[in-house]
């Protein structure tokens, strides 16, 4: 009980030096962990190496882990991130957050349960990868994965989702060791959770052992922390610790709770203080005094300040390179090599679905650690047939089907690259990839950021995506809207169009995912996966071969017949490519002669060979089958701008609108006469420079007679 006085006492002193820090203008954080404090008891139930996924109130628990450890400096490692020190163990000055490769404790910033989904995924996936021989070797089997939150967070459909995901794999007799702790102080920031919610909203559900515990009674709250830890530990079977507590101070420094809160309620919490309670049961058992108890507690402030005046004037971050460092790291020869274990022999011709299909096959034949997930991909082997026979031969442990819910198939992504996996999920349609977002913004590309490499995120996501369906579609099935990829830093965004570029570039994302811990947003554009021909019916010039090499990131492709020097440069991605290749032959037919580059990375875009291929015919047309508005096309035009391109430029893109159903379509998406119509023109203009070269062709200027072909 003294261990747990320590931590509680400790993390009250380190929340009154976070504000003292910020009013000497030394600090940056202020979200403490008082009134939290008996979490502490949570952490002293399990072992030191179960994996820890904490919100921002669990100062306790990472003091009292921390003395669990030889060796660990706690109160240096929270002064340090409070400071935003360089020299901080876990995010480095990035960020404050709790976390620390030595204690099993993953940063997060867990705001609104984001981390919940991914919680998820790694109690799942602890198992799977032990049976695959891929389990983190300092996370036994037998690990129990812990996640605390707050009860407002508990309304979240973060919350919801991730929650009933576990529950589902639950069902299923799965094992699901995680421990689940709500942090229930009543208030959401200044709105109060209505008293009995949580216990209603989780206390009763089927597959969900319901653990309650006042927090201010330190003697049940460390019962019910053994209790609830041994249940999930020896049954690998979920619990839900509902640890009420109280909040002291406010949200944070500039949250004046007497706006909200009344005097009368504030003191009341402080009769339910969880080191009072702790104290008491000192006291009670006969192990401490009142006196005890004071010199003990001015101790603990005597350890803060001697560690903050032996850090002194820390270190901080001094460049934007310094920033990034860690955010997503890229060592292309690493990438090569662990590519070429996973080559494959040359095969057939074969479309862009079949190709994909065989990669995936060939690299988990060699990586035996590789999963693939999501909804319908098992057994259907996915609404197009790209997974078709892959769980028949890889079995149902690597291959299967997941709930309809996009954050839990990230988050169960998120989860398994922990452990040790190397997931592949599969969000069935770009559109339902929106509502997820924030696990790929939130989760996966921070996670290396703020732990400065010590965890990562392996995972290659597929997504079918772009428009042009014929015959099916609207907006859900046809969407164009890929801003939101590009704009998450660190994110590697693949978009191949054909079948052999296919091959080698997924065999890129999934090296990288291994040799980096790179986590990509592999494109697949559903208009192309059975096409075949490219000029004329039955031509087959849509196939490719598969060389068994790979694609560096970052490169593109140029397609040039070679017959003489080149009137304009056309790049593109995607659908785009053959339109652009037909619009080439059609141009040809009117004496002028195009390029075509396929950009293939839509981040990070291939900005060099953008400029090297434009430099040569010092015109570019761009056609960009996304918007116009945050379209490729705009960074594409930036990229040149800014590199001194001299030439002319133009651009097609598709209209600001959502994809209609149908023919409509036409009216709103990029089509082959627009390329052609803006290359004439293009060709024709003379050479001008700076941004009087640069020539938007909007769409709606078009008339309604034109040519869609």
């Amino acid at each position: 009980m003294w261990r747990l006085f320590d931590a509680q006492a400790t993390s009250r002193h380190l929340d009154v030096v976070a504000r003292e820090l910020q009013a000497q203008g030394r600090g940056f954080y202020t979200i403490g962990s008082s009134g939290h404090e008996s979490n502490a008891a949570v952490a002293d139930a399990l072992r030191p190496g179960d994996p820890a996924l904490l919100h921002y109130r669990s100062g306790a628990f990472y003091l009292a882990r921390a003395a669990q450890v030889p060796g660990s400096t706690p109160i240096r490692d929270i002064l340090q991130g409070l400071m935003c020190s360089a020299d901080e163990p876990i995010a480095g000055g990035r960020h404050k957050v709790f976390g620390h490769a030595a204690l099993s404790v993953i940063p997060q910033t867990s705001t609104i349960a984001s981390h919940l989904p991914r919680a998820v995924g790694l109690a799942m996936s602890l198992h799977r990868a032990a049976r695959l021989g891929v389990l983190r070797p300092d996370w036994p089997e037998d690990s129990v994965v812990v996640c605390s939150f707050g009860d407002a967070s508990a309304n979240h459909s973060t919350a919801a989702g991730a929650i009933n995901t576990l529950l589902n794999a639950a069902y299923r007799g799965l094992p699901m060791p995680l421990l689940l702790v709500c942090e229930d102080n009543g208030l959401g920031i200044s709105v109060p959770t209505p008293a009995g919610w949580i216990e209603t909203a989780y206390g009763h559900r089927d597959g969900l052992y319901y653990v309650p515990v006042d927090g201010a009674d330190a003697a049940a709250t460390v019962r019910a922390a053994a209790d609830a830890a041994a249940y999930v530990r020896n049954r690998r079977r979920p619990v839900f610790l509902h640890l009420k507590t109280v909040r002291f101070g406010g949200h944070a420094g500039s949250d004046a709770e007497i706006s909200y809160r009344t005097p009368t309620e504030i003191a009341a919490d402080h009769a339910r203080d969880p080191i009072l309670g702790t104290a008491r049961v000192l006291v009670a058992t006969g192990a401490a005094t009142g006196n005890d108890l004071v010199a003990r507690y001015r101790a603990r402030r005597a350890d803060v300040d001697t560690a903050l005046a032996e850090l002194g004037e820390v270190p901080t971050l001094t460049s934007a390179s310094d920033v990034m460092a860690p955010l997503a790291p890229h060592d292309p020869d690493l990438v090569a090599e662990a590519a070429g274990k996973l080559t494959a022999e040359p095969a057939s011709p074969s479309t862009l679905a079949e190709s994909i299909n065989r990669t995936l096959a060939d690299a988990m034949s060699r990586e035996h650690g590789m999963i693939l997930f999501g909804e319908d991909v098992g057994r259907k082997g996915g609404v197009y047939g790209v997974t078709r026979g892959l769980q028949r031969r890889f079995g149902a442990a690597r291959v299967f089907d997941t709930v309809l819910d996009e954050q839990s198939i990230l988050g169960l992504g998120l989860g398994a690259g922990l452990a040790g996996l190397l997931p592949v999920p599969e969000i069935q349609y770009l559109a339902y990839l929106h509502n997820a977002e924030d696990q790929l913004r939130g989760e996966a590309a921070t996670l290396s950021f703020f732990s400065r490499g010590r965890y990562r995120n392996p995972m290659v996501v597929r997504v079918a995506g772009l428009a042009y369906q014929k015959g099916f579609g609207g907006h859900f099935h046809n969407d164009n809207a890929v801003a939101v990829l590009r704009d998450i830093p660190g994110l590697v965004v693949a978009c191949p169009a054909r079948a052999d570029d296919a091959a080698a570039m997924l065999r890129t994302c999934l090296a990288a995912a291994r040799a980096d811990g790179t986590v990509s947003a592999f494109l697949e554009p559903i208009a192309l996966y059975h096409a075949r021909d490219l000029h004329e019916d039955g031509d087959e010039g849509w196939l490719g071969v598969d060389t068994g090499e790979h694609v560096p990131v970052g490169r593109a492709r140029v397609y040039d017949d070679g017959t003489g020097p080149a009137d304009l440069l056309i790049v593109t991605f995607g659908n785009g490519v053959p339109m652009s290749l037909r619009a080439a032959r059609r141009l040809a037919g009117q004496g002028v002669r195009a390029r075509v580059l396929d950009l293939r990375w839509l981040a990070p875009l291939p900005a060099d060979d953008v400029l090297r291929e434009a430099s040569a015919t010092q015109r570019v047309l761009i056609a960009d089958e996304t918007r116009h508005s945050g379209g490729v096309g705009e960074g594409v035009l930036a990229a040149l701008a800014e590199s001194g391109f001299t030439g002319s430029m133009a651009r097609v893109a598709s209209r600001d609108s959502f994809v209609p159903l149908g023919s409509a379509a036409r009216h709103v998406l990029l089509a082959e006469g627009d390329i052609v119509a803006a290359a004439t023109e293009l060709s024709g203009r003379h050479r001008t420079g700076g941004a009087t070269g640069i020539r938007d062709r909007f769409l709606h200027r078009r008339t309604e007679k034109r040519d869609d072909s």
